[in-house]
């Protein structure tokens, strides 16, 4: 379901097509087990893979904020289209969630 592009400073996960109730425990476990390996200091969800999200995918990842928060650990979205940051902005997760774009992306992870 998912990519780890790099497992260095940064863990870089894409998901790809869906986030929804079908995969969401799926999802919420994998980045929860990444959230919880000792050499990940941040997650980094890119969304350049993921073609929509229902309310159950949104509740993995705000599962997952919580988790990297009480770990003390970095957890940020990128590559949001802008079709996806609606929802987010809609929910005010946006408020909540680090949403980096592109540029971002690249100078975290270099």
């Amino acid at each position: 379901m998912q990519a780890v592009l790099s497992q260095t400073k940064f863990t870089t996960v894409a998901p790809q097509g869906n986030l929804n109730a079908a995969n969401a425990l799926e999802i919420e476990r994998d980045l929860t087990t990444m959230l919880r390996h000792e050499d990940t200091q941040a997650l980094l969800v890119s969304f350049q893979d993921v073609e929509s999200f229902d309310s159950a995918g949104l509740m993995a990842l705000v599962s997952s904020l919580k988790l990297a928060q009480a770990l003390n650990k970095r957890f940020s979205l990128c590559s949001v289209s802008s079709a996806q940051r609606i929802i987010f902005e809609l929910t005010q997760l946006d408020r909540v969630f680090e949403i980096l774009d592109l540029e971002a992306e690249i100078a975290i992870l270099d």
